[in-house]
């Protein structure tokens, strides 16, 4: 069984196109989420054939209608999840692989300001100024399948290993609204403006567990996404193979109650990861049962990111027991448990909002 990382794709002998959710996987599956199916009247285009991006709503409608074999219960969740089973798996497309064919076929000499000619600036600029070796570097989101529409599609720009993208974050920090001179090409990297936050905060929030200050407040000093020459750049976080440990099963997550507490934020290397993690001290719960709580994590973008080391936060979310086969059982609070992530949140407990 080929090793599968989060923000891989797999094509399937269906035609369809899903992207890895996890690190690891079941003996007989990938977990992993539809993103593609083909459709005569999409927006999308590859090897002649039509495609069409779908939502959550509409992966599992499909599946349930087309392909139920690609949906399962997950004992470990307790919910039903998407998974490509192996007698299913067409291809494997690799991140790290599609860089490297962009950057190997590139006409260097071409005038042509495309999608592939900003990919490589941002490769280079990573390798340049942050010093992350080109293997660790990776391209994914609708370009990896080759399902990008022109001009108008982001850029999903991956960096292998936790610590290469905590130096890729704070090189874009440092460098962002400069001209850099690299390869003898002028690349600027630019901050994202308001607007571009308004619409964010429009679509993403539902609620008041943010305001849109402290939203804007808290997505402006992340650094994970960014303009290159008027295209949408994401810095995306994946683990490089040796950090990821453990294997399908050895861990399983209850539910147990809501809770509210505070917390000071111990190690924050996986504040980016999937999902978000954050490892915790100095706990006190201010709603709910007096359970010790040692980490918080989030499966929404909105809370990722959203804390760094020895910082006091206030989170709201639901705990789970982490039953393990081997060791002491421990507790975590996950924020984000539904998509609009309604009164849960990860916020710092003293408001940097007048």
């Amino acid at each position: 069984m080929e090793k599968v990382r989060t923000r891989d794709f797999i094509h399937t002998v269906d035609d369809l196109f899903f992207a890895s959710t996890n690190y690891i996987h079941p003996e007989d599956r990938y977990i992993s989420f539809l993103r593609y199916i083909p459709d005569s009247n999409g927006d999308r285009e590859n090897n002649g054939q039509k495609y069409s991006k779908v939502n959550s709503d509409e992966a599992y409608t499909y599946l349930r209608k087309k392909f139920p074999e690609y949906l399962y219960f997950c004992e470990i969740s307790q919910i039903e999840m998407m998974g490509v089973p192996l007698n299913k798996v067409k291809k494997i497309i690799k991140p790290e692989d599609k860089l490297k064919k962009i950057r190997n076929s590139f006409n260097i000499n071409s005038k042509n300001d495309d999608i592939n000619r900003k990919i490589i600036d941002l490769s280079d600029f990573f390798h340049t100024k942050a010093k992350i070796p080109y293997e660790n570097l990776g391209i994914s989101g609708s370009v990896l399948p080759g399902l990008q529409k022109k001009d108008i599609s982001d850029i999903d720009f991956v960096i292998y290993g936790l610590e290469n993208h905590k130096q890729a974050i704070n090189t874009f920090k440092k460098y962002n609204n400069q001209k850099i001179a690299i390869n003898d090409r002028i690349i600027i990297l630019n901050k994202l403006n308001d607007d571009f936050w308004e619409k964010v905060y429009n679509k993403r929030i539902s609620d008041s567990s943010l305001s849109k200050k402290e939203f804007f407040w808290y997505e402006k000093r992340k650094y994970n996404r960014g303009l290159i020459r008027g295209t949408l750049f994401d810095i995306l976080a994946t683990k490089n193979y040796n950090e990821i440990t453990g294997s399908w099963g050895d861990i399983k997550y209850e539910p147990i109650c809501i809770c509210k507490i505070t917390c000071k934020v111990e190690n924050a290397i996986g504040a980016y990861d999937n999902p978000a993690s954050y490892k915790i001290n100095n706990l006190k719960v201010i709603e709910g049962p007096k359970i010790n709580i040692s980490e918080v994590v989030s499966y929404t973008h909105t809370y990722a990111g959203q804390a760094i080391e020895n910082e006091e936060i206030v989170c709201k979310g639901k705990v789970e027991k982490v039953k393990k086969k081997e060791g002491e059982n421990s507790y975590r609070l996950v924020v984000g448990t539904t998509r609009e992530s309604i009164d849960e949140y990860i916020k710092l407990k003293n408001s940097p909002i007048e």
